[in-house]
This record gives C-alpha cells, sequence and structure tokens, in this order.
C-alpha cells in the first residue's frame, strides 16, 4: 500500500531530535567539506576539465569519490533535517568513513515523508535562481524536484562535457526535441547544450525540425535529441526525402527509455551516430552516458552468449542498457538485491541526493575488470580496443536493466502496474472476465517499441470469438489510455506531442497459457513480462 505524505502543518512542527555532536568532529568536517567543495568547484570550472577527466580516470580514485560520499551524507546528518530525523529513526549509529553505515532513502521512506524545506541544507529553500521539475508517481500526484541555480549549473556543465567527447563542438547544433514544459530533461537538455552549441528548442515537432534543418542547411553538425521513438519517426520522415538530406550530418542523442540495439542499427542509417543517455527525476539528469566502447560491450552482451555468461551470470538473458559514469560526480553502490543507490557528489546540491535507492536494477563494473572480460574474446576486444581510441573514457560502467518494481518506462513516462489495474476496469463491462495481467515493452516492426498488456481471462470465462476478443482488446486499450492521461502529465503530454503514444498492444490469453502458463502457482502476481 502507497504510504502518505504527512500534512504540511504536521511537517512544520516535526520535532528535529539534536542530541550531543562532538563539536571537534563537526568542525573538522565542516572544514574539509568546503576544502573538497572549492577542489570540485576547480574541477567543474569547463566541459574540456570534465573530458581530460574522463580520459585519465583510475580505479585508485575511487576511495576519494566514496570519501566525498561518506562527507556529503556525514554534513547532511549534521545540516539537513530531514536526515537527521530519519536516521535517528533507523537507528543509525555514526562511525568514522564508513559510508554503509547511512540509511539508504528513497522515494516512499524519504521524499514522501518531509517537506522541501526540511530536506534542503539548513532547512531553507534557495529561492532566488531556483527550477522546479515535475515526475509523476503511481499514485498521480505530483512530485516536485528543486534544483538550485548551483546545482544546475554543475549538471549543464557536465552534460557539456560529455556531449563534446562524443560530438565535439565544432558547428554544433542541437535541435532539443525532448517535451518541454515541467519534465526535467527537456528545459535542462536545451540549457545544457546552449553551452557549447547553437539551441533551437523546437520540442517534439517533426515539421519545425525539418524547417530548421531546411533554413540553417549542411554546413552544422546537427544533434537532435529526444526520446527514441520519436527519433525513429523523424528518420523516417528524412527518408522520404531521402536525395534533399545527403550533405548534413545529423546525430542522435536518446533518453527516457531503454533504446535496442536493432532500433540504434536503423537509426544509424541516417543518423552518423546515435547514443543514449540515462538520468532521473529525482536525482539529475546525465548520470551517465554511452561511449562508442561502450555500445561495442551492450551488442557483445546481445550476440555472444559466453560473454554474457562471464559479464552477468549464466542464468541472464537480459540484455542491460550498459553505460559509463563519473563516480566523482555521481557515487553508484548496489544493493544485496542488485538495485541501484546513488549519492551525488556536491554540496551545489540544495535538495541532497543521499544514498538514494531509485528502484533501477543495474550492476557495476569498473573499466579494468571490463577490459579483462573482454580479453578471453579476441575479436571482441580488437573492436574495444578501436572504440575506445574514439572517446578514451576510462570511467567505470553501469550496465542497467530497468526498473525493479514492474515500472516501465516509455516516452518519457513511468507506466506502474496500478495504472494499468486502474485502466483495465475503467468503464469496462467485460471487467469480470479479466483474471490478471502482465506488462510487456516489446520491439515492434520497424525498430520501435511499444508496451504490450498481456490480459489472462478467468477459467471460468466463456469461449470468446475473436470479434468478441477485439472488442475487450478495444475496451481496455482505452480504459488504459484515459487513466494514463488522467493520473500521469507525462504520459498526456505525450499523447498530445506523438499520436503513436496511444499505440499499447493488447494480446488476450485463455487461463494458464502463455505468459501465465506457470503463473498461477505464484502467491503474489508478478506483473513484468522479462524478454
Amino acid at each position: 500500500m502507497e504510504k502518505t505524505q504527512p500534512a504540511a502543518s504536521d511537517l512544520k512542527r516535526l520535532p528535529i531530535p539534536r542530541g550531543p555532536v562532538n563539536l571537534a568532529r563537526q568542525a573538522v568536517l565542516r572544514v574539509a567539506n568546503v576544502g573538497l567543495t572549492a577542489a570540485y568547484g576547480a574541477y567543474r570550472m569547463h566541459p574540456a576539465i570534465w573530458r581530460f577527466t574522463a580520459k585519465h580516470y583510475h580505479p585508485r580514485l575511487e576511495p576519494f569519490a566514496k570519501l566525498n560520499a561518506w562527507m556529503i551524507c556525514q554534513q547532511a546528518s549534521l545540516d539537513v533535517p530531514a536526515y537527521q530525523d530519519y536516521l535517528a529513526r533507523t537507528g543509525f549509529t555514526f562511525r568514522w568513513w564508513d559510508l554503509e553505515s547511512y540509511t539508504p532513502t528513497s522515494k516512499d521512506e524519504f521524499v514522501r515523508r518531509y517537506s522541501e524545506e526540511h530536506r534542503c541544507w539548513g532547512g531553507r529553500i534557495e529561492r532566488i535562481g531556483t527550477v522546479v521539475d515535475e515526475s509523476s508517481g503511481s499514485s498521480g500526484t505530483p512530485f516536485n524536484w528543486m534544483r538550485s541555480k548551483r546545482e544546475l549549473d554543475t549538471v549543464h556543465k557536465n552534460v557539456a562535457g560529455y556531449v563534446t567527447m562524443l560530438f565535439g563542438n565544432a558547428d554544433l547544433f542541437c535541435i532539443n526535441a525532448f517535451s518541454m514544459g515541467a519534465w526535467a530533461t527537456g528545459t535542462n537538455t536545451g540549457l545544457a547544450m546552449a553551452k557549447v552549441a547553437m539551441v533551437k528548442n523546437t520540442g517534439p515537432d517533426l515539421d519545425k525540425i525539418i524547417d530548421t534543418m531546411r533554413h540553417f542547411g549542411p554546413g552544422h553538425t546537427y544533434l537532435v535529441s529526444a526520446y527514441p521513438p520519436f527519433l525513429k519517426h523523424l528518420a523516417d520522415r528524412l527518408d522520404a526525402e531521402s536525395g534533399a538530406w545527403a550533405d548534413y550530418r545529423i546525430n542522435g542523442f536518446v533518453g527516457g527509455e531503454a533504446m535496442t540495439e536493432g532500433l540504434r542499427d536503423y537509426l544509424e542509417k541516417r543518423f552518423d551516430r546515435v547514443y543514449s543517455g540515462y538520468g532521473a527525476s529525482d536525482l539529475t539528469i546525465g548520470m551517465a552516458g554511452e561511449s562508442d566502447l561502450s555500445v561495442v560491450i551492450r551488442r557483445a552482451l546481445a550476440h555472444d552468449l559466453d560473454f554474457r555468461a562471464r559479464v552477468l551470470g549464466s542464468d541472464e538473458s537480459r540484455i542491460p542498457m550498459v553505460f559509463q559514469y563519473n563516480p566523482l560526480e555521481t557515487y553508484l553502490e548496489t544493493t544485496a538485491e542488485g538495485e541501484l543507490v546513488v549519492t551525488i557528489n556536491s554540496a551545489a546540491v540544495m535538495s541532497p541526493r543521499l544514498r538514494y535507492n531509485i528502484g533501477d536494477e543495474a550492476t557495476l563494473i569498473d573499466f579494468p575488470t571490463m577490459v579483462e572480460l573482454t580479453r578471453a574474446h579476441p575479436e571482441l576486444a580488437r573492436q574495444c580496443s578501436r572504440a575506445f581510441s574514439g572517446n578514451g573514457m576510462k570511467l567505470p560502467f553501469v550496465l542497467l536493466f530497468g526498473r525493479s518494481d514492474s515500472t516501465i518506462s516509455y516516452m518519457g513516462a513511468n507506466i506502474y502496474p496500478l495504472d494499468i489495474e486502474n485502466g483495465l476496469y475503467r468503464d469496462n463491462s467485460q471487467a469480470h472476465l479479466i483474471e490478471s495481467f502482465r506488462i510487456e515493452l516489446r520491439e515492434v516492426a520497424d525498430f520501435e517499441e511499444r508496451p504490450t498488456l498481456h490480459i489472462q481471462l478467468r477459467d471460468e470465462a466463456p469461449h470468446m470469438s475473436e470479434a468478441e476478443r477485439e472488442q475487450l482488446a478495444r475496451a481496455i486499450r482505452q480504459g488504459v489510455l484515459d487513466h494514463l492521461c488522467s493520473v500521469s502529465r507525462d504520459f498526456a503530454q505525450s499523447m498530445q506531442e506523438d499520436p503513436t503514444t496511444a499505440q499499447i498492444q493488447i494480446e488476450i490469453h485463455p487461463h494458464a497459457t502463455g505468459p501465465f502458463a506457470e503463473a498461477n502457482a505464484k502467491i503474489k502476481n508478478v506483473y513484468l513480462v522479462r524478454s
């Protein structure tokens, strides 16, 4: 059952347990934190410094990154009222240098329980220059994520450093086709790109993008940032006018959902290169990103079963996204269950993210270990060497499987099992025939991905003709779409901007068949079909 956030008046009266604090320890930590902040400020001065760090990162820097994460958590335990209270309630005991001693936070256990002010340094919001992003949760109630001017400046410089490492900055013209409005990635991508490129924020509007490129001509290196399905629509539109675009240099940068290698191959027939980035409204954009090397490794995981077994284990059939990340900026850990825990290593983050469990399933592998794993496969090792010579990033890898809570990401919006369940029974006169459901993100024709809802009929349901099945499928599709639009502003905006968002597939299965053949012995429902 979803937890309810206390009323604002209760939060204002929240007793913050202070307890005796060792003043000498506190003074040492404050001085050290000032020094680290100054060092990080110099490191973040220019995208070129980010690129230098990415090319020369070594695992020996890992303890320093972890130390910084520990100091951010410790400083927050002194200066962030909500975190003080949270640690007191979870039985925290101070231990020098022990990051694991700090209780992980999460949206349910931390964000819902405390007000925005209490989650900020000193319990105060820096109002001037602060931007509020929005994301929708499973209840349909929007979550608001505040980012201060200093924090945004850091994020934008990091993204700019990464983008220029991949695409250079000579004549770079970014066309930002992400949804705009309150969603974090749209607005921040445009601001970040403006540090190193000319930018036009078109949103997902094919006509505007085509008109823009025609107007400015082929004398630029174009970078189109968008959701994967929209970039595919743009490629199809360009292909329909094939002769007109032969002299254009066009690259793609995608986010908001995973991209298959089949779609990448399709897109790169029209675009020079296409890369994916990883971020989250809860945390920050640009937490991690693909490189030439990570793409080669992901392709090998998809096609080389021996290599996949060496990296992920013999029982793993899923193909994760493969990103590289900078632990000096974002310190990552995984839980015993394989869930990603994130600490943003910056005191500039007004509402600090402290060992935050985002709910994504992942595996972490450092750079030297990945090199060793590829050496047992000589041809792959040669491909990796060629790919590495392009970007030269020595950063560690995060292999991302996606949400661990049966949520799927689609067109920049999260779709939760609760949303599907509500939609199934919305104005559906045949809802009594439904036993259960499962969600799958499936690759369909032309390398696009669409949500597929598998519906299991009850054992006692009468036999249905093809026409009756189609009628039930239409009712389910409409109910789910109506509910998603009513509870998720992200999804409703995607529906407005791209009508193909509505192409949700419905498959009706007799009782205990298809993906439900082995499911009925379980006590709890399983909502996600693993591809």
